[in-house]
């Protein structure tokens, strides 16, 4: 399968990265299970880059499937709905897989609930008109996204209307949709690609029309075939492109997914729009969908329960708020020799200390590694060899800001652009001296943060 390259300018790939072993084979091709209703869901107040949303139902409050129960107030926010028909407890707080502290709603979960085939088809089955035009406006979009409470579901978890939004300023050219999932063992975006493409390429053509695109291009990986064959056959005469792309990690990264699709370069600190590209992920796209055709908004996301530490890997449609310890429990439990829960992937993501930690819009996995996979080797003096700077995606100089987040020395860090870094975690894999590269990294940009503008 080759790279159709002819029509976009790029190349299918960025400078440098990196090629770890991708795991991929514990739940690639598995169907997506729907998983049934807890008997309780846990909804943090944030689950987006940005402000919180503030709560509008109280403690005992009958509350509705799909009801509104928080409301983003900021521009960078994103409303929350509930997942679940019940009644609301009174607001509790809880610590996230990050690390962070937050308010959060729960809701007892009462009555019969929509599962099984019926939620799935509710979601993703039906029909999904691929031609928008003189159906909805730009602005209907916009509005039909801010309202449903879409966030970016690759992970980042960017309020999703800020970027879908009409805008004359920086006129978009090309709409780029990101299938990449180039985090190892995770395959969650892969098996929606195969089973729900037409929702995706209608919330495609959705979003595109939001912005004014010219174009619309669906980035995959190379080792997706199954995924880019169902895109494609989906895709009919919509004039939507699908690229297939060199397997690299951090291919998903959106701005080497933009250098690699329409060799667009963003300017160090700058945004996708301005080299003219919005960019979202293939699950925001049926998200998209979903709010602007049905009128509904996002409470479920798929999931992928993956690695040796886990009985059987699935890959799962679940509501937002159901526990860490559910999903597991629902895929056999942990195997014995499992050695630490990931929320995300190994790559990206965040260890888990608690069961009960909730899924949230940004949860794109649940990775359980065992005590082999782990292997953790005490960390030596750097030894200049280089290689960090050579498999930097950004072009940074990780050690140089690892020092000065040792060192507290903010004029050194902000002289190498710590806030560049997008954590992608490369560097820490390839330094043979085993430092924590990432660690000292996000310890400098927060320390960053509390003094910005002094």
């Amino acid at each position: 399968m080759s790279w159709f390259g002819s029509r976009s300018g790029g190349r299918g790939t960025f400078a440098r990265g990196i090629h770890p072993p991708a795991n991929k084979q514990f739940s690639s091709g598995l169907p997506i299970e729907v998983v049934d209703s807890p008997e309780r869901v846990v909804l943090p107040l944030q689950q987006n880059v940005g402000g919180p949303c503030t709560p509008v139902v109280k403690a005992r409050q009958k509350v509705a499937r799909d009801e509104l129960i928080g409301k983003g107030e900021a521009f960078v926010s994103s409303a929350l709905h509930a997942p679940v028909a019940g009644t609301a407890e009174r607001a509790t707080m809880i610590t996230l897989a990050n690390g962070r502290h937050m308010q959060a709603i729960a809701i007892h979960a009462e009555g019969p609930q929509v599962e099984g085939q019926d939620l799935w088809d509710d979601i993703f089955g039906g029909h999904w008109p691929k031609d928008c035009v003189g159906i909805y406006d730009p602005q209907q979009i916009h509005e039909a996204i801010l309202d449903a409470g879409i966030v970016g579901l690759g992970g980042a978890a960017f309020p999703t209307h800020v970027k879908i939004n009409p805008n004359t300023r920086k006129p978009i050219h090309t709409l780029v949709v990101n299938g990449c999932e180039c985090e190892p063992y995770l395959t969650a975006d892969d098996q929606l690609m195969r089973q729900a493409p037409d929702a995706i390429i209608a919330g495609a053509f959705l979003a595109g029309y939001a912005v004014g695109a010219e174009r619309i291009v669906i980035g995959v990986e190379d080792n997706k075939p199954e995924a880019i064959a169902s895109l494609r056959a989906a895709s009919g005469r919509t004039g939507i492109e699908v690229a297939v792309l060199k397997t690299k990690y951090p291919q998903g990264s959106e701005k080497h997914l933009i250098k690699a699709v329409v060799d667009r370069e963003v300017p160090l600190g700058g945004l996708p729009a301005d080299v003219g590209v919005a960019i979202g992920n293939v699950g925001t796209m049926a998200a998209v969908a979903r709010a602007v055709v049905r009128s509904r908004p996002l409470t479920h996301r798929v999931v992928c329960v993956t690695g040796a530490g886990v009985v059987r890997p699935k890959n799962l449609l679940v509501p937002m708020g159901i526990s860490v310890g559910e999903l597991i429990d629902w895929c056999g439990g942990l195997t014995a020799d499992a050695a630490r829960i990931v929320s995300g992937g190994p790559m990206m993501g965040f260890a888990v200390a608690d069961r009960a930690t909730p899924v949230t819009k940004g949860t794109s996995g649940i990775t359980v590694l065992v005590k082999s996979d782990l292997e953790i080797e005490a960390s030596g003096p750097c030894v200049r060899c280089g290689r960090c700077v050579d498999v930097c995606p950004m072009g940074l100089v990780p050690t140089k800001l690892a020092q000065a987040a040792r060192t507290g020395n903010l004029s050194l860090a902000r002289r190498h652009n710590i806030l560049a870094c997008f954590e992608c975690g490369a560097c820490a894999y390839s330094c043979p001296a085993k430092i924590p590269l990432v660690q000292w990294i996000r310890a400098g940009k927060a320390l960053a943060a509390r003094h910005q503008g002094r």
